[in-house]
């Protein structure tokens, strides 16, 4: 299990890439995506009704394709990831522009410390090894001030490594949930039975 940690890792991150697009794999390629589809005919639904929407995912690169496909349909964005310089900026934008609808946030960059009570829909667009990083991505929009409901969805692609991901947080769940580390971190407390589970 140790010496072959970091092929499995990277083997489930190129299927967790593949369930959310497939372009992350396949770059330059023109692909389609029913989960990509299915999440932008949501984004459109909440946008038309003048709501305004998190949107997480732990891949940068997928954050960029969202971004495209946002440009290319005349929407207007804030976007923060850990190449964002000025995190206040696009926050102050997102909370009080009444024309900005959509934040895109990477995990990493957007795991603590953000106050975004102006949005009142959440969508983790992959699920995370660690139910506790998404319960603080959520809580972004769920902090002093809100005066709203805060409606989640978490986008998960039927019959990938996605479903296999939620079972098995289900089944271990207590352990998981308190550690709030790397994926790495949470493979450790993974079996070998756990792992050929996943890539079943």
């Amino acid at each position: 299990m140790d010496k072959s940690r970091f092929k499995v890792l990277q083997g489930l991150t190129k299927l967790r890439q593949i369930a959310c697009h497939p372009a992350l794999i396949e770059e330059g390629q023109k692909i389609e995506s029913g989960k990509f589809e299915a999440f932008m005919e949501l984004l459109r639904e909440i946008v038309a009704e003048k709501h305004k929407v998190l949107v997480f995912s732990q891949f940068v690169r997928m954050l960029k394709i969202i971004a495209a496909q946002l440009k290319q349909e005349g929407y207007l964005f804030e976007m923060l990831t850990g190449q964002t310089r000025d995190r206040e900026a696009c926050v102050e934008r997102f909370q009080y522009d009444s024309s900005i609808k959509i934040f895109l946030i990477s995990l990493k960059a957007g795991g603590r410390g953000l106050n975004l009570t102006a949005a009142d829909y959440v969508i983790l667009y992959d699920p995370w090894w660690n139910p506790a990083a998404e319960r603080q991505a959520i809580d972004r929009a769920h902090r002093i001030g809100q005066d709203k409901s805060v409606f989640v969805y978490k986008m998960i692609a039927h019959e990938t490594v996605e479903e296999k991901i939620l079972e098995l947080q289900k089944r271990k769940n207590a352990l998981v949930s308190q550690i709030i580390t790397t994926d790495a971190g949470v493979f450790k407390h993974l079996s070998a039975e756990d792992i050929r589970g996943l890539f079943s």
